[in-house]
């Protein structure tokens, strides 16, 4: 199969590239297109370790750019669509950016798909797009109600890209993901920013009472539900990827410092964020049922292999804190 990844160079999008060359979802894969507009974000070093695969081809483009789209994407038998901008306190700053690149591109996105006839398209959301929930856990037909500039861009982008598949019939494939950690995250994240404050002896900041509730996910768990979703989901479906780990940012706080044998006085309590969901939770019983996805990794265990990881590649996360 021959796989065009937009935003393959991030955070998710580049931990799936690296699954899929080192052949974790055990099928033939014939060729991988990396297309990454490589703003802040995106990083040739998150594919360092596989950058001499000769099935790997790196493009430089845009998404909202249907001239660079066409010069790289005939041929392929899937679109993995990861490429958005991501970041809730960035979008309260600037939205602009995030209807652009969230909505437009995502738009000429499929648009291309439709006009170099590729047969499958999966686009990559969020738990977010669906807002904030008291109780239980969203299903796959919960309305959308998002919060922040970012969650409605992704929600947008999600109805556009289920209009393409209810008016022309083009196979789209929705994930929606709860909150993602591993290595190469980029530090302006929660849990990156705690671990690299804290191994230069700096205090972490936590949004107001600590509260807010999330449910954690490995980010190679969720490259794995996603490649479920390639291989084996139905198209004009949508499947919600779990962690199995919820915690509030206090409880989150607490382990992290844990790890490091610091005391909660190396918090520093910040004003709260404005719109902050109160707590997100989803039902992924749907993709567990329907393809076979379990989570696997264990959120304590995996602190301290991240801790390790940012520890012995103070050289990949120093140069961004500056950009955070």
């Amino acid at each position: 199969m021959k796989y065009f990844v937009t935003g393959g160079a991030g955070f998710i999008g580049s931990a799936y590239v690296r699954g899929l060359l080192n052949g974790s979802g055990g099928h033939s894969v014939e060729c991988v297109t990396v297309f990454d507009a490589f703003t802040y974000a995106g990083n040739l070093h998150n594919l360092s370790n596989c950058s001499e695969d000769p099935r790997l081809q790196i493009v430089n483009g845009n998404i909202c750019n249907s001239e660079d789209i066409a010069r790289a994407l005939p041929g392929h038998d899937v679109i993995v669509h990861f490429a958005a901008e991501s970041h809730v306190d960035r979008s309260i700053a600037s939205s602009s950016i995030f209807m652009s690149t969230n909505v437009l591109g995502t738009h000429q996105m499929l648009e291309s798909a439709m006009l170099f006839d590729i047969p499958t398209f999966v686009h990559i959301s969020t738990d977010e797009v669906y807002g904030s929930i008291d109780f239980g856990s969203w299903n796959e037909l919960e309305p959308l109600l998002p919060n922040s500039p970012y969650a409605s861009s992704k929600a947008s982008s999600d109805l556009v890209a289920r209009s393409y598949f209810k008016t022309f019939g083009l196979d789209v494939r929705i994930t929606r993901c709860s909150n993602n950690f591993g290595p190469f995250q980029f530090p302006e994240k929660v849990i990156p920013l705690f671990i690299t404050n804290l191994i230069d002896n700096k205090k972490v900041p936590l949004y107001g009472d600590g509260l807010n509730v999330r449910d954690w996910l490995h980010v190679d768990d969720h490259c794995r539900g996603i490649d479920l979703v390639v291989n084996k989901g139905m198209a004009g479906e949508i499947y919600n990827i779990g962690g199995g780990t919820e915690m509030n940012n206090r409880e989150l706080t607490s382990l992290i410092l844990e790890k490091f044998n610091y005391s909660d006085e190396m918090i520093e309590h910040v004003p709260d964020r404005m719109g902050h969901d109160r707590r997100y939770s989803v039902d992924w019983s749907k993709i567990s049922s329907s393809l076979g996805y379990q989570p696997t990794k264990d959120i304590s265990s995996s602190i301290d292999d991240l801790i390790q990881w940012y520890q012995n590649n103070e050289s990949w996360w120093r140069p961004l804190k500056g950009q955070s």
